[in-house]
């Protein structure tokens, strides 16, 4: 073979290698011609067998290599064999170790044809600045290496970019095309989720031919596309814009801002909301994004509306869900479910409200329309909402102060109940974060003076701003006859909660003054001039007296609808002023009977000669017959009848 070799090179006047070869230039030369006789030694050989695991050669072969070579023992990973002899089993002879790396550079075409390329990423996720590829074969030569793919396919290569970098937007670049066309995109996708319908951008492939039309055959990578838009750009700067109408296959006209708004009005606070596509997932439908410091001022009520988009649907349902007897009456029903929705848009408008002060909840205001429109009596049980899709109940995602996820879930009572301690003591804390909100949380009200709101309407609460967050306080129970103090948390509806404490306070204050005095003092009516003459039954009188005027107060001014403004706020006022007085003295007459049964009592009591221990029991509670406080602020006048039964 020498010889061989040394003539042909004479013929063709080469030149001949004066200095002795290498070990790796000697196999370099001789591996082009022994491709098919390369191995690499197997890693999954049987534990239990002690001999000398296989090789792995070219087309999925398996050899050993020959009992008598000096390296049977020790020879590397990979080598190479002068040949290939089957005798008991298949041998190599005249094998040396190699490199990996030598195949790489020796191969060429011919090291190209011992297996195939794929593009592929990696692990589908590629930073497209050039097309790649790994290189594998029977024989794994290497792999998770990255090539540029475009001198080997720039065809498949130009694909691939179009396809992965531009259409995808995996592109990294500063291009304006670039964030506008994502950002493009995104809206569309989200006007897919608040519709409900996956019809409105148009399919990748549309996308794909508007690139393609526009970028040169010769652009395979990252590098050689930023050298073409430099240049095509100076011509013509939106030359890769995309537009609306080239991304959407038809308008979406019934999507808009006002019928899926991007944020609730609720407690004094802009809530958040997202809108997802996904029947079966958590995030099915709307999302409504709650801090955790305002997860008590959130309104039920009002989220039983969720949004004007959104509203017909859950109307239509609720009413499919009635009993046939009653939904007969009020087919069809898509045309009753979108006239509800328009007369209570109509009415909200007539009443200058804004949409987050629902009046009622939405099974409240479906049976009041029922009842208005086809003169039948519905209840509340008679509405199946279980049978409800969940996208249709108001989805909550209650964040922390870094906006990290805390809990999400559709039943808001069960998150109030797990969180709002929480809720409670990190509202508080914001509050307390400010001087001059914690002064005048201090502060009595025994007037109407509150800031107004966006729609006008005079809003109770006051902000709290400390640490990047915002809330609401609002006022809280009355602590005295004239004024109320506030609280830094609420629980219950704002409307309830804000409204009726401030009313009890500022009320006896303007509208009946003489009320109070006329009803103390004695006079032909006992009044409480009787509760006077029984003092030993009545421990504080000054008390009880406070107790009845609250009591009257309750009973002319806290009454629905509540006043919402200031001038609503002075009617109610006006209104009350002829009825306190003889309220007062009604429950003053009440309170003077009861009090004189109960000054009684004692003496019957210990006349009698039987059930001594009970009745004894009886009449130290007959000696105290009202408690601190006999009026609850929740309940109101109701609370009246049970000083009877006392």
């Amino acid at each position: 073979m020498h010889t061989q070799l040394h003539r042909i090179v004479s013929e063709l006047g080469w030149r001949i290698n004066g200095s002795a070869p290498t070990y790796e230039r000697l196999h370099l030369a001789l591996l082009p011609g022994l491709l098919g006789n390369v191995g690499c030694k197997s890693s999954d050989a049987d534990p239990a067998d002690r001999r000398e695991p296989p090789y792995l050669g070219a087309r999925s072969i398996k050899f050993h290599v020959w009992p008598g070579s000096p390296i049977a023992r020790k020879a590397g990973r990979w080598i190479v064999a002068a040949e290939l002899v089957e005798t008991s089993r298949l041998f190599a002879r005249t094998v040396a170790a190699i490199e990996p790396a030598w195949l790489e550079k020796a191969g060429g075409a011919p090291a190209q044809a011992l297996g195939r390329r794929s593009a592929l990423g990696e692990n589908g996720r590629v930073r497209w600045s050039r097309s790649s590829a790994r290189r594998s074969t029977g024989l794994l030569v290497y792999q998770q290496r990255r090539v540029n793919y475009g001198p080997i396919d720039p065809v498949a290569a130009r694909t691939l970019f179009i396809r992965e970098a531009l259409v995808n937007g995996e592109l990294d670049t500063r291009a304006p095309f670039m964030g506008h066309n994502r950002t493009l995109i995104r809206d569309i996708r989200e006007l897919e989720h608040k519709a409900r319908r996956p019809d409105v951008l148009v399919d990748e492939e549309l996308i794909f031919a508007f690139y393609d039309r526009r970028v040169p055959a010769s652009v395979t990578s990252g590098a050689e596309f930023e050298r073409w838009r430099t240049q095509a750009e100076r011509a013509d700067a939106r030359l890769l814009f995309l537009s609306r109408e080239e991304l959407m296959r038809h308008a979406a006209a019934g999507v808009t801002a006002s019928l899926y708004p991007k944020s609730i009005a609720m407690g004094g606070l802009d809530m958040a909301l997202s809108y997802h596509f996904e029947p079966g997932s958590p995030r099915d439908g709307a999302t409504l994004t709650v801090p955790l410091y305002a997860l008590n001022q959130v309104d039920a009520d009002r989220c039983q509306w969720l949004v004007p988009g959104m509203l017909k649907e859950k109307a239509h349902l609720l009413l499919k869900s009635l009993p046939q007897k009653l939904r007969r009456h009020c087919v069809p029903l898509p045309e009753y479910a979108q006239g509800f929705v328009e007369r209570w848009a109509a009415s909200a408008a007539a009443q200058a409200a804004p949409e987050a002060a629902r009046p009622m909840g939405l099974i409240d205001a479906l049976i009041r329309d029922v009842r208005e429109q086809v003169g039948i009596a519905c209840t509340p049980a008679d509405f199946k909402q279980e049978s409800l899709p969940a996208h249709l109940t108001m989805n909550f995602k209650v964040v922390d102060e870094q906006g990290r996820q805390l809990a999400m879930g559709r039943n808001l009572a069960s998150l109030q109940a797990e969180l709002g301690t929480q809720a409670r003591r990190q509202f508080q804390h914001l509050a307390e974060s400010e001087a001059e909100p914690a002064a005048l949380a201090q502060q009595p009200i025994t007037d109407w003076d509150f800031r107004r709101d966006r729609a006008g309407a005079s809003d109770p609460s006051r902000r709290s701003d400390a640490g990047g967050l915002s809330g609401a306080g609002r006022p809280g129970r009355p602590l005295h006859a004239r004024s109320v103090r506030r609280s830094a948390d609420c629980t219950q509806p704002p409307s309830r909660r804000a409204a009726a404490p401030v009313q009890a306070a500022a009320a006896p204050a303007d509208p009946a003054p003489g009320a109070v005095a006329y009803a103390a003092a004695d006079g032909p009516d006992p009044g409480f001039g009787g509760c006077r003459r029984c003092r030993p039954a009545v421990p504080s009188f000054e008390d009880l007296r406070d107790q009845v005027v609250g009591a009257a107060i309750d009973r002319t001014c806290l009454e629905e609808p509540w006043s919402v403004n200031r001038e609503q706020f002075l009617a109610r006022k006006d209104e009350a002023r002829g009825k306190l007085n003889l309220i007062a003295q009604q429950i003053a007459g009440l309170l003077a009977a009861i009090v004189q049964d109960a000054a009684q009592l004692p003496k019957r009591l210990a006349a009698s000669r039987s059930f001594t221990g009970r009745l004894r029991r009886r009449g130290a509670a007959a000696g105290a017959p009202f408690p601190e406080a006999f009026r609850r602020t929740d309940a109101g006048p109701r609370s009246c009848p049970t000083i009877r039964a006392t």
